[in-house]
């Protein structure tokens, strides 16, 4: 009767969370997994640091939209609240696919907070408000800086016959950003409604 008993107990503690786990890291940022991916290991790193450094820009942009899509004021408010927040998911939408590239190359994707900040090439803007045209002009240099690294990642995964991490960027990430690049710079047209 006592050895039940027992055993009933183990099985409660069995199914409680243990929770407070600690450890080493089991694989360390900028490390390859050795993946049957036919892909040489040194350009898999090449591709992993480049999709990095557009990942850890993207996930500054991102903020930045949300940021601009909170504090917009104006007679513009309702379009452009609109506007940054489907922005704001479409960038959401190329993070998840950057991140899953680069752990698909074997690599280790930026995503911790505060390793992003120490990592992008985005200007920190201020913590207030700024007027609608600096929000823009913000937004817009953020993605002519993407832009520009997304070109140079093209052309070296292009001629490292990367084609998965090529595709991706040309496919997706170059075209949503330059789409995005267009509705925003339209803002800065000076254009009457009606003309006499």
């Amino acid at each position: 009767m006592p050895t039940q008993n027992t055993n009933k107990i183990t099985q409660v503690d069995r199914s409680q969370p243990l929770l407070h786990q600690y450890g080493h890291e089991i694989q360390q940022y900028g490390t390859l997994l050795n993946l049957s991916i036919t892909l040489n290991p040194s350009v898999r790193s090449e591709s992993c640091a480049l999709v990095n450094q557009i990942l850890a820009d993207t996930i500054i942009l991102y903020h930045l939209y949300k940021k601009h899509h909170w504090l917009m004021r104006g007679h513009t408010f309702y379009q452009l609240h609109l506007l940054f927040d489907k922005h704001a998911s479409e960038q959401l939408e190329l993070i998840d696919a950057l991140g899953e590239r680069v752990q698909t190359l074997g690599g280790v994707a930026i995503a911790d907070p505060r390793h992003v900040a120490e990592v992008t090439k985005i200007q920190r803007p201020p913590n207030g408000v700024e007027a609608v045209p600096v929000m823009l002009s913000r937004l817009l240099e953020a993605h002519e800086l993407i832009i520009g690294d997304l070109r140079v990642a093209i052309d070296k995964t292009a001629a490292n016959q990367d084609s998965g991490t090529n595709d991706l960027l040309v496919s997706q990430a170059l075209r949503t950003n330059e789409l995005q690049v267009w509705f925003l710079a339209e803002h800065f047209v000076d254009t009457p409604l009606v003309s006499s």
